[in-house]
């Protein structure tokens, strides 16, 4: 069983390290970057640092590899915040020196592609953080949402129990970020449906794995990261959440069914599954449309779950991932899951 250990928090004043583990996707749309980096300073009171990769499209696996030692190493950055995701970080893992990472234990946070780096920083015995990253939640069109900066700044400056609170509203419609107008106001939101609960008769209390699905499907392919000895998962807490690119509900059922295949999905004692992201500039579901989605989507995780995992707690449609307000879930940290409660507490 891997020992994993919570890193030294920062305070405000610090300096913290914003890389672009998969995308320099900064240099192409510098207005919510700098954006981010400015409420950085502003409202969380840190001192942001880039590094070469962080603006530059096209970076090479090993030049953002690179950024990620330089973070770790120096002894002057307190925390390490993605810029945003990506669709390769996988090329990355290679690159990676496990032990100077270990001897530097920094808390870090991302989410979507960087399921990759928290995978990784979990396996070097590293909490992480799925969530937050600079161009999207802290660069958030008006105004950062103030679920996400509450659950955000306990995360960075506190450890301890976090309650995590349902969203009453919430947004998963993108706005251009070519388009100057779109930071001129916040995005308007629509009413939340509750969480939604099954096998809700008991405490589980675990530490979480899993991610963005689409991701951990290729580090499943890859045998990237996976533990061989399944017994690492037991008791724990799944996390699961899926991005923009919006599987079918036959694609997540495969995805979870394989894992089930693997004796993965057997082995964890309660699953959180993500607000499914339901509308994308590719497909402008219309509200009919994203109900329908977000239901077929629910209808094949638990239709894997009865198969392979009939008493495992599960939560649906909790605040985290792709979705707007999104909370902090700590990666490799515990998370209880009071089900006679209703309620999710994590440790930060």
């Amino acid at each position: 069983m891997t020992m994993i250990a919570y890193p030294p928090k920062p305070s405000p004043g610090d300096r913290v390290a914003v890389i672009s583990p998969g995308a320099g996707l900064p240099g192409l749309f510098p207005q919510p970057f700098e954006l981010g980096l400015k409420r950085l300073r502003e409202d969380f009171g840190l001192v942001p640092v880039e590094y070469p990769a962080t603006r530059t499209m096209g970076s090479t696996p090993k030049e953002r590899a690179d950024d990620i030692h330089a973070a770790f190493a120096d002894p002057d950055i307190k925390a390490v915040i993605a810029s945003i995701g990506g669709d390769d970080q996988i090329t990355v893992l290679p690159y990676l020196d496990r032990e100077l990472i270990r001897s530097n234990p920094k808390p870090f946070f991302g989410m979507s592609d960087n399921t990759n780096l928290l995978m990784f920083l979990r396996n070097t015995g590293i909490v992480a953080y799925h969530g937050t990253s600079v161009m999207v939640e802290l660069g958030r069109p008006g105004a950062m949402n103030p679920r996400t900066a509450d659950s955000l700044r306990a995360a960075l400056f506190t450890s301890g129990e976090y309650t995590l609170i349902p969203a009453e509203r919430w947004n998963d419609v993108n706005r251009d970020w070519a388009d100057p107008a779109t930071f001129e106001s916040e995005a308007e939101l629509r009413p939340a449906g509750p969480w939604s609960w099954v096998n809700a008769d008991r405490v589980v209390e675990g530490r979480t794995w899993g991610g963005c699905l689409e991701i951990l499907g290729w580090l499943l392919m890859a045998d990237r990261e996976i533990a061989h000895d399944l017994t690492e998962y037991d008791g724990g807490v799944l996390l699961l959440e899926t991005s923009e690119e919006m599987p079918t509900g036959e694609e997540v059922f495969r995805t979870l069914r394989n894992m089930g295949e693997r004796g993965l999905l057997q082995r964890f004692s309660a699953l959180l599954m993500g607000r499914a992201k339901t509308w994308s500039f590719e497909r402008p579901n219309s509200p009919r449309e994203a109900a329908r989605y977000a239901a077929a989507q629910r209808a094949a995780v638990e239709r894997a779950m009865r198969a392979y995992a009939p008493d495992t707690t599960i939560v649906f449609d909790v605040d985290f991932g792709h979705t707007d307000p999104q909370l902090v879930i700590p990666y490799g940290g515990t998370v209880r899951v009071d089900g006679p409660a209703r309620r999710i507490t994590v440790t930060y």
